[in-house]
């Protein structure tokens, strides 16, 4: 085993012998685990939506919050494996889940939810600091803020009436 792989497993500081910002390891800790409870929250919204959602003109749009429940806890899987990596305790907290009578209502809610969540992952990338295990970490932090903004963004579509803005 390496030196630098020895030193990081036994908790001894090393030397950042490129000069570059080391990560703010407590930091982005905490962050993770403020998203990871958000995204928790996520997989339990989109396999609730997907439940719950009537009508014929719902009908696919069930089958894609399935898909997307799947794609979110595969995401807080890496967040808590992430968190684990890094030393932390993930939380086992999830964010307040909101029912809605009717289905405008819980897609609406639902866009609400994931743009909060979005902005918490956010939130961790400045945390990173500038090493290669940062860079590895901001880059897997914005792989699932690209998801799921597209997911977002086939809310927003469906939202939408035929012939409105």
């Amino acid at each position: 085993m390496g030196r630098l792989a020895r030193a990081f497993l036994i908790g001894v500081p090393r030397v950042n012998e490129n000069k570059k910002d080391p990560m703010e390891v407590e930091a982005a800790i905490e962050a993770l685990n403020t998203a990871l409870r958000l995204q928790q929250r996520s997989a339990i919204a989109y396999i609730h939506m997907a439940g719950t959602l009537v009508g014929f003109q719902f009908h696919g749009l069930a089958e894609e919050m399935s898909r997307f429940a799947l794609a979110e806890l595969d995401d807080a899987r890496r967040l808590v494996e992430k968190i684990t990596t890094l030393g932390g305790d993930p939380t086992i907290e999830v964010a307040p889940i909101e029912s809605h009578g009717d289905p405008e209502s819980l897609i609406l809610w639902l866009i609400d939810a994931e743009t909060e969540a979005i902005e918490a992952l956010q939130d961790v990338i400045p945390t990173t600091g500038q090493e290669g295990r940062s860079e590895a970490l901001e880059h897997r932090l914005e792989h699932i803020i690209m998801r799921k903004q597209e997911q977002v963004d086939a809310l927003i579509r469906a939202s939408r009436r035929p012939g409105g803005p």
